[in-house]
């Protein structure tokens, strides 16, 4: 008894360790163009992930993440939008999606397939976020700031819009 008492904390040592080993350089999601989108492609860059709607209350913070890749993807900075309806506001098919975020708000960001970010369909991205960084989105448009080690630094609330001094400061800070 002694010895599986032992055997079970090893192995759940193990696996704290191996999900704090783990960085978003990890992670891959679906394209919203077909194909992966893997996150390792970004490494060295300081990354902003947020979960995106089209349908959604917030759906215009898309013009000021589209602003914000346009002024730092020098800097090796990068908006990546995923694309979710766990919050039922988002249209039904990427094809839709794409065309709604281009024809609406000229989106030329990296963008996901629709994907679940939150319970326990949830896409293992965000699984790893609210193991090690402990938030998960609440609502659409919720930001998680990465930095150059694929490391969480912070995560924003949907109210916190893109040109936020807050969210710039961030940014600017790992840049």
């Amino acid at each position: 008894m002694r010895l599986l008492k032992y055997i079970i904390v090893i192995l759940f040592i193990n696996t704290l360790s191996y999900a704090n080993m783990k960085t978003a350089f990890d992670f891959k999601f679906k394209n919203i163009n077909g194909g992966e989108l893997e996150l390792s492609n970004f490494k060295g860059n300081t990354i902003l992930v947020t979960n995106v709607a089209s349908k959604c209350g917030f759906t215009n913070q898309y013009e000021g993440l589209q602003t914000l890749w346009e002024k730092y993807k020098k800097k090796k900075f990068v908006v990546i939008g995923v694309s979710s309806n766990d919050f039922n506001q988002e249209l039904k098919t990427k094809e839709e999606v794409k065309k709604f975020c281009e024809v609406n708000f000229g989106i030329n960001f990296p963008m996901t397939d629709i994907t679940s970010v939150k319970g326990e369909k949830a896409h293992p991205f965000y699984k790893w976020v609210k193991e090690t960084h402990g938030s998960q989105p609440k609502w659409n448009f919720y930001k998680i700031l990465i930095n150059k080690d694929g490391k969480v630094m912070e995560s924003f609330s949907s109210f916190t819009k893109p040109n936020s001094e807050k969210l710039i400061k961030a940014i600017e800070k790992i840049l």
